[in-house]
């Protein structure tokens, strides 16, 4: 999950519009209506939202207590609950659902949960994917838990804690309960108007392996490629927000080229009192060399690192710089002085993050490290090298050139070993983007606040597998806090948070409903 920041904010009113059910359809009242809505079909889906929040928050607490697990064997059997849990969700919601397995006979992945509905003959709007995870990560430590991990509480803040009543339980806010408030707002445009997700062209595609890897997802979309082709824009609710009281959306990720490089020299660890000054050491060989990497300003000096990097438009430099970021307060929040705002000279640290690419080594092993004294020259020494990329950088591209780059420099007497982990593409949205207007109109009118444009410097590999297989742009449309404890004991969601982002996406497809363009 790429995380910043949560926004809280209070619990939603359609104005004069009174919303009751009946026979399973909803009928809103005339009057004004507030939080933006502009049908009387949006007014009643906010007014079912608010008549049914209670139930909502139970049903998140029923999909909470499953322990799905994907990294755990052990848990195969929970995570399959768990797909088949928000299969029904969304067939309550009118969609056509189908839990997909994944891997092969000898090595089954975890299913995805895809629903599909085909929207009214009349809808002008995108058809857009909703992409999330039903899957969790373990536990562990579990003695740090205030209470068992799947069995949530909700409870009030406690002294020294921010925000309000929060369901803490393991996935409460990575990714069940972000995922929930999109089943939520489906479920209220089900109530409204009678037809799924109000007669919009929609995919929904969960996945049960996002946090161990996604070891299956691109082959499940290569598999499903012509289907998914159909949508032309993912929005995904897996991110955060700046601030309480700060809503965000994220209109950009970096991607990622994951190496590691061996450097090899004697067949065997050497005395170094015998050999020392005689032949290579690997590990002085493979510092030289990756030391290189930067020049006195910073900049990678890999050839070509640059040539594909998009720049940055003087209105997002703008935008951010009016942000109001404090680099020097996140620095002592970490225990570093001002001065440690290091990185490539002429960009701001915002700048550095979010709109330039970066190179790090990430860890280094080479000789004995063992308590004692052993004085060997090492026979091989490694590191692990990664590269955040920005649009439009390519990630098998970078890694290439990086191994090029390491040959060219191949110390005397040694050989290297180059290996290609991982990589994906970085994603950005234009940020004149009809569908991010959208979803940025939806915020302010559910929480009466403009939305920031931010990107992450992180990476969430499925939003460039899309790009790179589908074409397609993704809006991360979040709803998460700094401190909600991802992937730590005492994970939590805010149920402010939880209300603002059903809110917002059921705003989000009243625009998209109206949406021509």
């Amino acid at each position: 999950m790429g995380k910043r920041a949560g926004s809280a904010a209070g619990g939603s009113k359609a104005g004069g519009a009174k919303a009751k059910a009946a026979g399973g359809k909803v009928k809103a009242a005339s009057g004004k209506v507030k939080a933006g809505a502009a049908t009387a079909q949006g007014a009643a889906a906010l007014a079912w939202l608010k008549d049914n929040r209670q139930a909502g928050i139970g049903r998140l607490v029923d999909w909470l207590k499953i322990p799905s697990i994907s990294t755990d064997p052990a848990y195969s059997q929970d995570v399959a609950r768990a797909a088949k849990w928000a299969a029904d969700r969304l067939a309550e919601a009118g969609l056509k659902v189908e839990i997909c397995p994944t891997g092969t006979k000898e090595k089954p992945g975890h299913p995805v949960v895809l629903a599909t509905c085909e929207g009214d003959a009349e809808y002008a709007g995108p058809h857009v994917l909703f992409y999330g995870h039903y899957d969790v990560q373990p536990c562990d430590p579990l003695e740090l838990w205030e209470s068992p991990p799947f069995e949530p509480v909700i409870r009030g803040p406690r002294t020294g804690e921010a925000g309000g009543e929060r369901v803490v339980a393991r996935g409460a806010v990575d990714d069940k309960g972000q995922v929930m408030m999109f089943l939520e707002a489906l479920a209220a445009w089900k109530a409204a108007s009678g037809k799924p997700a109000g007669g919009m062209r929609l995919t929904v595609m969960l996945e049960g392996e996002e946090e161990s890897g996604s070891a299956n997802l691109d082959a499940f979309v290569r598999s499903r490629k012509k289907q998914l082709k159909a949508c032309e824009v993912c929005v995904i609710s897996d991110t955060g927000m700046l601030d309480r009281g700060k809503p965000a959306i994220t209109y950009g990720v970096r991607g990622l080229a994951y190496t590691e490089v061996v450097l090899h020299a004697a067949n065997q660890d050497l005395h170094s009192g015998l050999w020392g000054g005689r032949c290579p050491n690997p590990i002085t060989e493979l510092t030289r060399v990756l030391a290189q990497l930067h020049d006195g300003k910073r900049r990678v000096t890999i050839p070509g690192f640059y040539d594909a990097v998009r720049p940055l438009s003087k209105a997002e430099r703008a935008n951010w710089a009016g942000l109001g970021f404090n680099a020097a307060a996140a620095l002592k929040k970490i225990g570093l002085s001002a001065a440690a705002d290091v990185g490539e000279a002429g960009f701001t640290t915002l700048e550095r993050e979010w709109g330039r690419p970066t190179a790090e080594i990430n860890g280094i092993v080479g000789g004995y490290t063992g308590k004692g004294a052993k004085t060997v020259i090492p026979a091989m020494a490694s590191a692990k090298v990664s590269f955040r990329l920005v649009a439009d950088q390519d990630p098998a591209k970078i890694t290439k050139a990086f191994f090029a780059w390491c040959k060219e420099r191949t110390p005397p007497g040694c050989r290297w070993e180059l290996i290609d982990h991982h990589g994906g593409y970085g994603v950005t949205v234009p940020i004149d983007s009809p569908h991010l207007e959208a979803a940025q109109g939806a915020i302010q009118a559910a929480t009466s606040k403009r939305a920031a444009l931010i990107k992450s410097g992180g990476s969430i590999p499925v939003a460039g597998m899309l790009k790179s297989e589908l074409g397609i742009d993704t809006i991360f449309m979040g709803f998460g806090l700094d401190d909600d404890r991802v992937h730590s004991p005492n994970e939590k969601f805010e149920l402010e948070c939880f209300d603002m982002g059903a809110r917002s996406h059921v705003l989000l497809i009243e625009r998209l409903l109206g949406h021509k363009g």
